[in-house]
């Protein structure tokens, strides 16, 4: 992973990331040669933003190891999609394997890094992001807890702010649990927070668009 730096790097003179920007972001990151599975939803577009220079091999926990980024136009197989149904390419060497092949992966430590979205993550990186807890809302866990637990690396890509204002970030996870202190780091669209699990503390390493001392009032956690 990229080194943390002295003291947080503010860019002030722009507005927040765009979530293409922020997939650059983590893309970025992920070290050369990784294993990597890219969760359902924003994380798929991390892939776009890859060089084949990375040799990262993506895995997608529906059978696949050397998936490409998102397919368009005449690309599209419907036949070959990621975990979330999506259209995508596929690399020189890449392979097909039953489901609990890939599931055996994953929970074996096999993987690197994963990247998730996520409902909340608190400042001890605990995870929340299959289910709301609300009465008729559909859970969704996926394998979302076999990756929290098996990759050696956790990012979370997700919005920092709900539509109501409300803070993703938290003191503790309000929603039910996906992982417990597994969480690394966090990919926002206001800044990028690296989490220290065994002391509980984030900090925030680059924001955009807003001061962290503007930003430290807004969340319910020390940055």
């Amino acid at each position: 992973m990229t080194p943390m730096p002295s003291r947080t790097v503010e860019h002030v003179d722009r507005g927040p990331l765009s979530r293409d920007e922020v997939a650059a972001f983590i893309a970025r990151d992920i070290p050369a040669g990784s294993y990597v599975n890219l969760g359902i939803g924003q994380p798929t577009l991390v892939a776009d933003h890859l060089s084949p220079d990375d040799a990262v091999v993506l895995h997608t926990e529906n059978g696949m190891l050397g998936m490409g980024p998102a397919a368009r136009g005449e690309d599209v197989d419907p036949d070959l999609t990621n975990a979330g149904k999506l259209p995508v390419t596929e690399l020189p060497g890449a392979s097909y394997f039953h489901h609990a092949d890939s599931f055996a992966m994953m929970r074996g430590g096999h993987l690197d890094v994963c990247v998730l979205g996520a409902l909340q993550v608190s400042q001890c990186g605990d995870l929340a992001n299959w289910h709301t807890g609300e009465p008729g809302a559909i859970p969704a866990v996926g394998g979302a807890m076999d990756l929290a637990i098996g990759a050696k690396s956790v990012f979370v890509m997700m919005d920092l702010f709900t539509k109501d204002g409300a803070a993703k970030l938290v003191p503790s996870c309000t929603y039910p649990l996906t992982g417990l202190r597994c969480v690394s780091r966090v990919y926002t669209e206001y800044a990028v927070f690296d989490i220290d699990t065994a002391a509980g503390t984030v900090r925030a390493r680059e924001t955009f668009g807003i001061s962290v001392a503007d930003l430290a009032a807004r969340l319910p956690v020390s940055i």
